[in-house]
């Protein structure tokens, strides 16, 4: 493996550790960005699936650009109605001929974007949802992801970054997002958590849309939102010793009747419209204390699209430094070039706590060279992206 430039600068601690403040995010799996996500990156699982087994290769795509354009509806305790469905296009770039063969990328898509949303998101009813495929061909200059020796060429000229360790806000809030829709039934997948640590005190707002046929009124959902602060407050203090404060759905004025009340647990039904590569980076979190990539991994084809493999690489590599070497916080940065072999990036930077050289340049390698099985457990779905 050749590698032209490689830093490694060294850090007394964690940088972020050692700052006053930190703030974390976590938009949780109904939330309509991470909806878009978990779409795009279906499809691509789905034309990967088929491309293997017609044609024995993954060939070129990119399904990372999808949109969501909220619906309507008129919420009331007990339940209500739908106004206008919930609409997801879902665009991008695919082979859709290949060796004289027509692929059928438009029904894949929208089969396997409704198959994610009805397993992801059931207080959704299918008819309230609508799917459109405008998937166009892929550019002839990238539609082969090989080099004429067979090596896997990187899709593009990008840079990925990972960390590690998460810290306990990072723990904390990725950790919380997913126990309140769990252990609370009247509230939907649409959850998001914004923690705010400062030295002494971690303050957490949790988002979270109820729904609507589990209250019979508004004394009945200010029960659900007490307990949803009450569990909060319980998983939070249990992690950290500082003094926490907990507000839940902050927007509300129940004396008004304006409280999150919906008919899907989806903001996605009252407005909210939704993006790939607006959410959570693939670490599941949006860190503005940590240096993030811009990438949208979700939905890039999972062979040679660098912006969905090198923020997974770079992770995992900041990973090893840190649990191997005994790190207190490494960071890893890979800048790609468009045409080069994949594993071979064109630059890498680490900044570490650790003074091993030799080995951090061994994990990062180690890591790289184990791109062919992240592509399998990418298209397996074992891989989370968002």
């Amino acid at each position: 493996m050749t590698i032209p430039a490689f830093s490694i600068t060294y850090l007394d601690r964690d940088p972020v550790a050692s700052r006053p403040m930190e703030f974390v995010e976590r938009k949780g799996i109904g939330h309509p960005d991470s909806i878009c996500d978990g779409v795009a990156e279906a499809v691509s699982r789905r034309l990967s699936r088929y491309y293997r087994e017609e044609f024995g290769e993954i060939l070129h795509h990119n399904t990372d650009k999808v949109q969501l354009v909220a619906g309507s509806t008129a919420p009331e305790f007990g339940g209500g109605e739908m106004v206008d469905p919930i609409y997801v296009l879902v665009g991008g770039r695919a082979t859709r001929e290949y060796r004289g063969r027509e692929v059928p990328v438009d029904t894949l898509a929208t089969d396997a974007a409704r198959e994610y949303v009805e397993d992801t998101v059931p207080h959704l009813p299918s008819e309230w949802i609508e799917f459109e495929s405008r998937i166009g061909e892929t550019s002839p200059g990238l539609k082969s992801l090989f080099d004429d020796d067979g090596t896997v060429q990187a899709n593009d000229t990008s840079v990925g970054v990972g960390y590690a360790p998460l810290s306990e806000t990072d723990r904390i809030v990725r950790g919380l997002e997913p126990e309140v829709s769990r252990r609370i039934p009247a509230v939907g997948e649409d959850v998001k958590v914004m923690a705010w640590r400062t030295n002494d005190d971690l303050h957490v707002t949790v988002a979270a849309a109820v729904v609507s046929r589990y209250v019979a009124d508004v004394d009945e959902y200010l029960e659900v939102t007490a307990r949803i602060e009450k569990l909060a407050e319980a998983f939070v203090a249990d992690r950290t010793d500082r003094t926490v404060h907990v507000a839940v759905n902050a927007a509300d004025d129940p004396e008004s009747g304006a409280v999150y009340l919906t008919e899907t647990g989806l903001s996605a039904e009252m407005g909210d419209d939704g993006n790939v590569g607006r959410g959570n980076r693939v670490n599941g979190l949006i860190t503005p204390h940590r240096p993030m990539s811009l990438e949208a991994a979700a939905g890039k084809n999972p062979v040679s699209h660098v912006g969905k493999l090198y923020n997974l690489v770079a992770t995992n590599a900041a990973d090893r430094v840190h649990e191997e070497l005994d790190a207190e916080f490494a960071r890893v940065s890979l800048l790609s070039r468009i045409g080069a072999p994949v594993t071979e990036p064109r630059a890498v930077d680490v900044e570490t706590t650790t003074r091993d050289d030799e080995a951090v340049r061994r994990i990062v390698g180690e890591e790289l060279e184990t791109i062919e099985s992240l592509t399998d457990d990418l298209v397996a779905g074992d891989v989370p992206v968002f």
